[in-house]
């Protein structure tokens, strides 16, 4: 019986260290600061038709690690007028007081906030392949999306 518990006790406490090691897997991209559209428009098409965009992108985790990739996005977009109006009147969202979280080469073009979100919203700019989370500052018309899809 000891011998059983000390299984179990060993058993348990390497389950708790590898837990303390793992880390979330970081983004990972070329660097580049994007400005066209039609990428963001073929994944996202509840955009509308925007004035423009400035976004990155690329995979999450090591790239000398095989497998499956898992894709980001994070984009600030600056919708037309009548788009932010209609997202707002179809989703909802709300002053949750959350802010996004994008990569730094990003970062300046968030707006100040305050932002609206919702579960709403997001769903709308989810996929079968896409996961999303989106932030609009009603003020600026600026709608920043931070994605994840395969």
């Amino acid at each position: 019986m000891n011998r059983v518990v000390a299984l179990l006790v060993v058993a348990a406490l390497a389950l708790v260290g590898c837990q303390a090691r793992a880390e979330h897997a970081a983004k990972a991209g070329s660097g580049e600061l994007r400005t066209e559209l039609d990428p963001l428009l073929s994944r996202f098409p509840v955009l509308g038709t925007p004035a423009g965009a400035r976004w990155m992108s690329g995979t999450y985790g090591r790239a000398d690690v095989p497998g499956p990739s898992t894709y980001w996005i994070d984009a600030v977009v600056t919708l037309q007028p009548v788009d932010a109006q209609r997202i707002v009147s179809t989703y909802a969202p709300t002053d949750e007081g959350e802010e996004p979280d994008v990569v730094d080469g990003v970062r300046a073009d968030v707006p100040g906030g305050p932002f609206l979100t919702g579960e709403a919203l997001d769903a709308a700019f989810g996929s079968e392949r896409w996961h999303a989370s989106a932030y609009l500052e009603p003020e600026s018309g600026k709608l920043v999306l931070v994605a994840t899809g395969n």
